[in-house]
C-alpha cells in the first residue's frame, strides 16, 4: 500500500481546487428544480469547468461518459445523467463530482431535495450529512481508518438507517483514487493509523432501508435493492494534528 503524504504546497493546490469545486456544485444546485433533466445539470457543471479552466475528473474515467454522477431517489451512486431523467417535486438528488486542478484531484458530493420534500426525505439528508461531519472530526493524526468508519456507521444506525458497504471513500490527490480505502463502517482503533498530511475523500453513503444495492445494466448505476431512498455526502479533507481541514468547502 502506497499512502501519499502531501506537502503544504500540494495541499494549497488542492485547497484552491476544492474551492472551485465547491463553487461549481453551488452553481449546479441553483438549477435543481422540477422539470430540469439530470443532463441539464451535467451540462451546467461541464460548462463551469470549461469557464474556470479545470478538467472534470469523472469524464472518461474508465469510460464514464459524464461530468457528474447524479442519483435520483433510489439511485445510490454513479447514476449517469440523462435527457430523459426529469426531476420532479419531492425527489431526492445526489450530485457527485470531481475536478483536476493543476494536476491534483478533489472530489465532493451533496444531496438535496427538489422543491418541497417529505419529512422522511429531509431527515435522511440531514442524517447523512451529519454522518460525514462526524467522520471528518475523526480524521486526525493518530486516529485510525476504523475510527472514521465507526463514526459513520454509529450515526447512521442510531437514526435507523444503514450504510452501503460495497462503496467506500478513498485517498485522493495525485490520482482520483489513492490508498487507503475508507469504508463507512468499522471498529474504533482498528485499521491504518492516520498521519498529518494525508488527503482523503470521505464518503457517507446511507440508505433509508436495507444496505443491499443492485447494479444496473449500464455497469455504473447502482440502486437500493428495496427501492427506498439513498443519500450521499462527500468532502475532500486533509488530516491534521487536532482538527482536520475540509478542502472542498468555502
Amino acid at each position: 500500500m502506497n499512502i501519499s503524504i502531501k506537502s503544504e504546497e500540494e495541499i494549497e493546490i488542492m485547497r484552491s481546487g476544492g474551492r472551485i469545486l465547491f463553487r461549481c456544485l453551488d452553481h449546479v444546485l441553483k438549477d435543481v428544480s422540477p422539470g430540469v433533466s439530470t443532463y441539464d445539470l451535467d451540462f451546467t457543471a461541464r460548462s463551469f469547468c470549461k469557464k474556470n479552466n479545470v478538467r472534470p475528473a469523472f469524464l472518461g474515467y474508465q469510460d464514464y461518459p459524464s461530468t457528474m454522477c447524479i442519483g435520483v431517489n433510489d439511485i445510490v451512486v454513479h447514476g449517469i445523467p440523462s435527457k430523459k431523467e426529469i426531476l420532479k417535486e419531492g425527489d431526492v438528488v445526489s450530485l457527485d463530482m470531481g475536478i483536476i486542478y493543476k494536476d491534483f484531484y478533489v472530489d465532493k458530493a451533496v444531496t438535496v431535495g427538489v422543491g418541497k420534500i417529505s419529512k422522511e426525505s429531509k431527515r435522511l439528508i440531514e442524517a447523512t450529512e451529519q454522518c460525514l461531519l462526524d467522520a471528518v472530526m475523526m480524521a486526525v493524526d493518530g486516529n485510525t481508518i476504523g475510527d472514521i468508519g465507526h463514526s459513520i456507521e454509529f450515526q447512521a444506525k442510531s437514526q435507523g438507517y444503514s450504510v452501503v458497504k460495497q462503496m467506500v471513500g478513498h485517498g485522493i490527490g495525485h490520482a482520483l483514487h489513492e490508498d487507503p480505502q475508507i469504508p463507512g463502517f468499522g471498529n474504533s482503533g482498528e485499521g491504518i493509523i492516520l498521519k498529518s498530511g494525508m488527503t482523503l475523500a470521505i464518503e457517507a453513503i446511507i440508505n433509508q432501508g436495507d444496505e443491499a444495492i443492485r447494479f444496473m445494466n449500464d455497469r455504473w448505476t447502482t440502486k437500493t435493492r428495496d427501492g427506498k431512498l439513498s443519500a450521499l455526502f462527500e468532502d475532500t479533507i486533509v488530516v491534521r494534528d487536532s482538527i482536520s481541514e475540509m478542502l472542498t468547502r468555502e
